[in-house]
């Protein structure tokens, strides 16, 4: 043979190596490892879309150059999202980096951790990874919720007090900010759920409140101002996790409430945010039996409520995701076959936070092989899944930049944002004839105490950058009897007692967990005519002090954080602050007027 013709059949070969099939035996599938970053296609026109969902339905060519590029097994892997934490040291990490890897799996959802050590840890594994990661976070106060050193934003139900949205967008924009800062893209929030249950152990304060209405523009907010600003919103719990006494992630709560009743209430904030493009819809770990009759199947495993319910009838066209709570039960669901293997991730496009990345790969393969799923729908979840990866432009990705981490992550405007939210939400329950803001008298005494602190807390020391105090005071929540009788005695000669009352955690709580004799000297306090009352925790525990609600003044600053004990200070001595910081009068939120009337206490 000539060396012109080895010379064409050398570039015949090379051209039909060149053509992958997209069919899903696999025999196509291009295994050289120093290949495995080559996927990036030359620059084509494309305007990116601006939603999610508009993405996902028009893909870019990167989304099938990558698809080729995976064999059915990494088709499923790119369904899972894995959780990592970035201060469990090197071992650890080693782990997280064998799934990645070995697995090929989808995206990294983190946890607690710091900032730098978070970003290095980013950069190795998508260094790593032979298609770039899906970063996400549960962060619903922003990242600091998760990391050291960083913004960490109110609870919702905080921001339901508020009655500018706009502050809320705004709050969203910066979370926005941090996500991609840090090379995120995808944030568990925020939570769109009704509190209509008192006694909710894992909703409670993490919700905007009570009223449909309010928590779905609060919610439709938040959500705006991540995603106009590229970073996917994920709602939850769908279709609604606030009427339960029960936590999930311990047990299977169930909810025996009709359709119709659904319809008008807990499913209209989430109807809301699909008509407005959400991104991501998280389904809630619970049974709904008016919805799914199968015995004990929780709603993330329901063919009727992720299918029937959230894609076909709400029209729901983003991510639907499914958490597995890291129990065996669902690999034991999933592998079981039958009435209930028919039901295998029901809808749900993307697995999150698995214990097991192998266990949950043969158990997909297995029910392709019985026929309860087929490849074409993982192909289509994964085609899905990387098309979000091009929207949030992982098809031209870069690493974290290191330099100036910390210093970008903690700007000022968030510090500006984190006053403002506070300042309105700080709720005025009670303020009898106009007490506040207080006119200090000469020769009147005034004094500060906290329960539940070790030493004078931010409020304290905030009320006396601006006042005249004559002392401050701390007493433990579980003071006895000769605790409360020793402060007693040395509050005598005060003739005004500014009172803040704190939980066990910078957590809003369920149970304040007072002694029998401190919850007494709170209600003999609020009872007197010289005390004003703040509580820096969930409203909900008000009801545990008898009589708080005949305090003269009584304050609602919803939780421990810096920023709402500073400006429940300045809601004290707006006279000399020269600023109303505190709306005069409020009732405040819906959650919060409920819960006393509840127990017929309080009535706004």
């Amino acid at each position: 043979m000539s060396a012109l013709g080895l010379c064409l059949m050398c570039c015949m070969l090379l051209l039909l190596s060149s053509c992958e099939s997209s069919d899903t035996s696999g025999a196509a599938y291009a295994r050289e490892e120093e290949q495995k970053h080559e996927f990036f296609p030359e620059e084509v026109s494309y305007t990116r879309p601006s939603t999610l969902v508009e993405a996902i339905e028009n893909p870019s060519p990167w989304v099938d150059s990558v698809f080729r590029t995976l064999s059915p097994e990494e088709r499923i892997a790119q369904l899972i999202i894995i959780e990592a934490f970035s201060n469990q040291g090197p071992k650890y990490e080693a782990d997280v980096m064998n799934l990645v890897t070995r697995y090929k799996v989808g995206g990294i959802i983190y946890f607690q951790g710091g900032p730098v050590r978070q970003a290095v840890l980013n950069n190795r594994l998508q260094a790593a990874s032979k298609v770039p990661l899906l970063i996400s976070m549960d962060a619903e106060t922003g990242v600091g919720m998760r990391l050291d050193s960083t913004v960490q934003y109110p609870f919702q139900m905080m921001m339901g007090a508020i009655e500018d949205n706009g502050l809320i967008y705004r709050m969203g924009a910066e979370v926005a900010e941090e996500f991609k800062r840090l090379g995120m893209h995808v944030n568990f929030a925020p939570v769109a759920d009704i509190n209509n249950n008192s006694q909710n152990p894992i909703i409670s304060y993490r919700a905007f409140g009570e009223n449909k209405l309010d928590v779905t523009a609060k919610s439709l907010a938040y959500m705006r101002g991540m995603q106009e600003n590229g970073i996917i919103a994920v709602a939850k719990h769908f279709p609604g996790h606030g009427d339960t006494d029960v936590d999930s992630h311990y047990d299977l709560p169930v909810i025996p409430h009709d359709r119709a009743r659904l319809d008008s209430l807990e499913l209209y904030p989430f109807r809301e945010l699909i008509k407005h493009g959400i991104g991501g819809i998280m389904v809630a770990h619970m049974h709904m039996q008016q919805l799914d009759t199968t015995h004990n199947l929780p709603s993330t495993l329901s063919k009727p409520i992720v299918t029937s319910l959230l894609k076909n009838q709400l029209e729901f066209k983003g991510f639907g995701l499914y958490r597995c709570h890291g129990d065996e039960g669902c690999y034991q669901i999933l592998q079981s076959g039958g009435g209930r293997g028919t039901r295998l991730m029901a809808g749900n496009d993307v697995l999150e936070r698995l214990n097991s990345v192998p266990k949950a790969i043969q158990a997909i393969k297995q029910a392709i092989a019985r026929g309860d799923l087929s490849q074409e729908e993982i192909d289509r979840r994964c085609k899905k899944m990387l098309a979000a990866k091009a929207w949030v432009g992982l098809d031209r990705y870069k690493p974290v930049e290191l330099e100036n981490l910390y210093e970008d992550l903690n700007p000022g405007i968030a510090d500006s944002t984190n006053h403002a939210l506070a300042e309105a939400a700080m709720t005025l329950l009670n303020n009898r004839k106009n007490f506040l803001p207080i006119r200090q008298k000469k020769r009147q005494r005034i004094a500060t105490l906290s329960f539940g602190v070790v030493r004078p807390s931010i409020f304290q020391r905030e009320i006396n950058r601006h006042a005249r105090i004559d002392a401050d005071f701390v007493i433990s929540r579980k003071a006895n009897a000769k605790e409360v009788k020793q402060i007693k005695q040395k509050l005598k000669g005060y003739d005004l007692v500014l009172v803040g009352l704190y939980g066990p955690s910078v957590t809003p709580s369920n149970r304040l967990g007072y002694s029998k004799e401190a919850t007494a000297y709170v209600t003999e306090l609020a009872r007197s005519n010289r005390s004003i009352m703040t509580l820096f925790d969930n409203p909900y525990t008000l009801n545990q002090f008898p009589d708080i609600h005949k305090s003269r003044v009584l304050i609602l600053a919803y939780q421990a954080h810096m920023h709402a004990q500073v400006a429940a200070a300045n809601c004290c001595l707006a006279r000399y602050l020269h600023a109303a910081s505190c709306p005069l009068p409020s009732t405040g939120t819906t959650s919060m007027d409920t819960a006393l009337a509840k127990t017929n206490r309080y009535s706004p």
